[in-house]
Parts: C-alpha cells; structure tokens; sequence
C-alpha cells in the first residue's frame, strides 16, 4: 500500500526490476518493444489489437493523443528500468503503468516460452516534491548505465571518467541523447518540460559530467536499490 495517492502536475520517479532480479530485456528487440509501449501506452485510450502489431520504432510518430503522463526521462538497464513521470490526469500514472506491465509481460512471455509475473511485484515509486531532487534525478537516472562499465562507481567513484562518460552518453536505451540536444526520442518525451529545467545542452552535460568525479554522497541520497 502506497503511503500517498499520485495527484495531477507531481512527478515521480517509478521503477522496478525482473522478478528474481532476473533480465527483462534480453535482445535489442527488447529494448524497443519497451520503448514502443511508452508511446502507445500513453493514451486515455484503450489499446487496440492492432497497436500490438509492432513495426519497430519507425511506428513511434507525433499524433494527438490524451496523454495521461508526461516522460520526463527514463532509462532502460538488463534486469530493471527507472522512470520520471509527472502526472496529467487522475489515475494517470497507474494506468500507464498497467497497461505498459501487461503489455510488456505478455510480449515477454510468449516471446520466451515462460509464464506467470515478468515483474518483482507493483512497480515502485518515489514522490519528487522539490525541484533540486527533481534535477538530480534526471542526472541519477541517466548515469545508470556507468554501473557497466565499473559496477562500483556510486560507492567509490569513477577511475576512468572520460571512457565511462562516453559509454553513458552512447548508451542506447536511455533519453540522454534527448537531453544533449540529438532528439532520438522527441515523440516519447515532453520537450518542453526538457527546456524548463535547463537552459542548454552543454549546461546539462557539465550538471551530469560532475558527478562522475565528487558528489558520491549526494549520489547515495538518490541511490535506488533497483
């Protein structure tokens, strides 16, 4: 049970990991049917058969919808995903994130040959109820993938920091690209709320950059157990 309700204009941080920390994206395919479903999912609207007829990410295309989130950023690692949302219509976190688990799990499932729950449990969220938490998030969320190339980066910091940003900052699966100014996922991501929170791209790029070399124990304030 949730010790708060989520309410229209807040954002939170939602994510959850495989059941078993098991991997829950296995293939390249994956990683873009997940993506896929936060277009699709997206939508007041119930989804049709037809929207489960993947075509790749091609398919993901600005169209009007009744958005029932904003996405601020996310990223997508092996065996767990992590999430920004703000909330634009009652309801609107836990029905995306519903019809996302549901779609994502049966898509998994039949894919694998398994069945039964692809997830550890309801997925987790965090309230973010104050602007600095809401800058540092988006700067946390995006590092993850540093944890590939040195697993222990948050406790004991990074020893090759330029190798290890230019890993993060390739990194496929997550919105940095959108915020360095590249606009690989412009149709999933509201960019509006990008250029609230920063001015330009180089400005975000020092913002994430720093905390490669200090600030570990402001990382472990924000820190996840995913």
């Amino acid at each position: 049970m949730r010790k708060f309700q989520f309410a229209i204009g807040e954002y939170y941080h939602i994510y959850n990991r495989g059941v078993d920390k098991r991997p829950i994206f296995m293939s390249r395919g994956d990683y873009e049917r997940f993506l896929y479903l936060l277009w699709v999912c997206n939508d007041k609207k119930p989804l049709l058969n037809s929207q489960f007829h993947y075509r790749g990410l091609a398919s993901i295309e600005k169209r009007e919808r009744e958005e029932l989130v904003d996405i601020v950023c996310f990223c997508l690692m092996s065996n767990h995903y992590h999430l920004l949302l703000r909330q634009k219509t009652d309801n609107g976190i836990s029905t995306f994130m519903q019809k996302i688990g549901t779609g994502y799990t049966m898509y998994f499932n039949e894919k694998q040959g398994r069945n039964g729950s692809l997830f550890q449990g309801t997925f987790k969220a965090k309230h973010i109820d104050q602007e600095e938490y809401l800058t540092h998030l988006t700067r946390y969320v995006h590092l993850n993938p540093a944890e590939i190339k040195e697993p222990y980066w948050k406790e004991k910091g990074i020893q090759n920091q330029k190798t290890t940003y230019e890993f993060v900052k390739k990194y496929p699966w997550s919105s940095l690209s959108d915020y360095l100014g590249e606009g690989r996922f412009g149709a999933i991501l509201n960019p509006g709320l990008l250029s609230q929170l920063y001015e330009t791209s180089k400005e975000y790029e020092d913002f994430v950059k720093s905390w490669l070399s200090k600030d570990l124990n402001l990382i472990s304030n924000y820190t996840i157990e995913a």
